[in-house]
């Protein structure tokens, strides 16, 4: 499965994004009258005036009706797209596949969908934006275990954007030496005995009620709900990262 490689072209392309994030992106980079399809999970910004079709979920995306749109330019994700069904709307139209692992990763890709659809400047300034809150130094005590999911309980590796985000905000993930997301155990947890048990709101939602139970089975760990978006979406949400992760501090 191969991307596309973006050239700028000198008209305005007719984009369908199958990426939450990266939809989210294309509308604060101003190309709301461009986006013509996005999947049921491309929620922000809640406000959308061009009314894009909805073309189903990020896995199960009706290729048929993409088809019928008949796009410029698809946008998609590795992970949170279906394989199968990107190959076969690659053998119709240019497809742009984004495989975000790290900050940088997501600051390049502002950088190359931003100057692809003419708007350099725009993207520019979103990247200089991220850095102008402070990074908070790393503390090798601020040990931390971050779920995503609750039955079974699973945590996010070290070859996660999510990691990534909480290195840039100074915490060690206990599971830098895993995988993907690996599932645990609440004895693992014990074992562990990590600072803080982050709760994130997404994909799984966690609840205050969640937090009781943790505090209770880990007396030893501070546990927090923490938003989901925020640490996973890797558009221009990334842009409340640094304001959002200073007021976590103090929270903590």
């Amino acid at each position: 499965m191969t991307s596309c490689i973006l050239k700028s072209e000198p008209k305005e392309q007719q984009i369908v994004c199958l990426v939450p994030s990266i939809t989210e992106l294309l509308y604060a980079l101003e190309l709301e009258h461009q986006i013509i399809g996005i999947t049921r999970f491309c929620v922000l910004p809640k406000q959308k005036n061009n009314n894009p079709t909805i073309i189903g979920g990020t896995k199960d995306f009706n290729v048929a009706l993409i088809k019928k749109l008949n796009p410029d330019i698809i946008i998609a994700n590795k992970e949170e797209n279906t394989k199968d069904l990107i190959e076969e709307l690659m053998l119709e139209f240019p497809i742009y596949i984004t495989d975000i692992k790290t900050i940088n990763d997501a600051l390049e890709m502002i950088r190359t969908l931003s100057k692809f659809f003419g708007k350099e400047s725009i993207g520019t300034k979103m990247v200089k934006d991220f850095f102008t809150t402070p990074q908070e130094p790393n503390n090798k005590n601020r040990t931390c275990i971050y779920l995503i999911w609750n039955h079974p309980i699973m945590t996010i590796g070290g070859d996660t954007f999510i990691h990534d985000m909480l290195l840039y905000a100074g915490f060690e993930n206990c599971f830098k030496d895993a995988s993907r997301y690996p599932i645990i155990t609440e004895e693992i947890i014990t074992a562990l005995k990590p600072k803080y048990l982050f709760l994130s709101s997404e994909p799984y939602y966690f609840r205050n009620t969640h937090v009781q139970y943790y505090s209770e089975k880990f007396p030893f760990t501070k546990v927090v709900l923490v938003d989901g978006q925020i640490f996973s979406w890797y558009g221009s949400r990334i842009l409340e990262f640094p304001n959002y992760i200073s007021k976590l501090q103090n929270k903590l």
